[in-house]
């Protein structure tokens, strides 16, 4: 397979390579791009060093499929192109994830919908892959009829200049802040900007993306999210209510066999999920399982994973890996 990587010097790009070289997929050709100034520097893949191109440059290879990250405004540019050429993109970015003709994925809910004729595949926002992992099994079982979620954002979803200001922050270093306050020592209740509502982007992606992933349109969902100074991962408090009442064991045992998700839940040994522990996994981790004793059938949890790895490198890897295993690529050069 030969690979683009649009993006591939970013946090998440990195992150996707360093799970390729984990990964199954036999890469024959990398094909990583980047912005203009970052055309012709080096990345080191599978043994070797690969140029990095521009996506013009990458485009006119065409590569067999391609992972975006390289933010909104190059997907809804450079996306409709490469699928125009027959190259599948999994897209990272916001910029496709409700259009009405695009796949919202989370392989282990939806990716049997995926077909030949997917050429732009969405990856959901990393706060939404983390929920719906959770919440798809017992919707089966119980039905969902209402989520409250409060999240706990870690800096690296805003990317490498947010990791910088914590840093010099730290430090007592001059920072080119990209916060709009001081972001150590602190939690600022704001992800993405407002809208008139007085709800922030982040927050209805949460909304919507659920309700699209889980083919829920009425849903009842509603969040607050919040950056705190944290490297590791994500965070989420989790109340749902249910259609109808359950069983905290069978809660447990149905999360226990959920393929992608760690239950750590004892709290008589201190044992719960934290983004330190979680950092560097790709798995989905859930603990505080608990009776919320202030409304019926409702149940409260805590959901934590690494926002780099199952919430937007790892979640489009294995969106790959489908698509490989079952057929879905068609060589663009045959």
């Amino acid at each position: 397979m030969r690979l683009a990587i649009v993006g591939a010097t970013g946090l998440v790009g990195r992150k996707m390579l360093e799970l390729l070289e984990e990964s199954d997929l036999e890469i024959d050709e990398l094909l990583p791009a980047a912005s203009e100034k970052s055309a012709g520097h080096k990345l080191f893949f599978k043994n070797r060093d690969w140029t990095v191109r521009t996506v013009q440059q990458v485009l006119d290879l065409k590569p067999d499929a391609a992972l975006f990250s390289a933010g909104g405004s190059v997907s809804l540019e450079w996306a409709p192109k490469f699928a125009e050429a027959g190259i599948p993109v999994i897209d990272n970015s916001s910029a496709w994830r409700m259009n009405k003709n695009t796949k919202l994925v989370v392989p282990e809910i939806n990716a049997n919908e995926l077909t030949p004729d997917d050429k732009i595949i969405a990856n959901p926002n990393c706060s939404t892959i983390q929920l719906v992992m959770v919440l798809n099994p017992l919707h089966k079982l119980y039905g969902l009829k209402r989520v409250v979620v409060s999240t706990y954002q870690s800096i690296t979803g805003t990317g490498a200049k947010a990791v910088a200001q914590m840093e010099a922050e730290r430090n007592g270093d001059d920072v080119d802040a990209i916060y709009p306050y001081t972001i150590d020592k602190n939690c600022i209740p704001q992800c993405d900007v407002f809208a008139e509502s007085g709800y922030t982007k982040e927050e209805w992606k949460v909304v919507y993306e659920s309700r699209k992933i889980m083919n829920l349109p009425d849903l009842r969902v509603t969040a607050t999210a919040v950056r705190v100074p944290v490297v590791g991962g994500h965070s989420e408090s989790v109340n749902i209510e249910f259609e109808k009442d359950f069983d905290l064991d069978e809660v447990r045992n149905v999360l226990r066999n959920t393929p992608g998700v760690i239950v750590q839940d004892d709290p008589q040994k201190l044992e719960y999920p934290m983004p330190l522990n979680a950092h560097d996994h790709n798995e989905v981790f859930v603990g505080r399982i608990r009776r919320d004793f202030s409304n019926p059938n409702t149940l409260n949890l805590w959901i934590v994973a690494d926002n780099l790895r199952k919430g937007a490198a790892t979640n489009a890897v294995q969106i790959l890996q489908y698509m490989v295993k079952n057929g879905l690529l068609e060589t663009v050069n045959s």
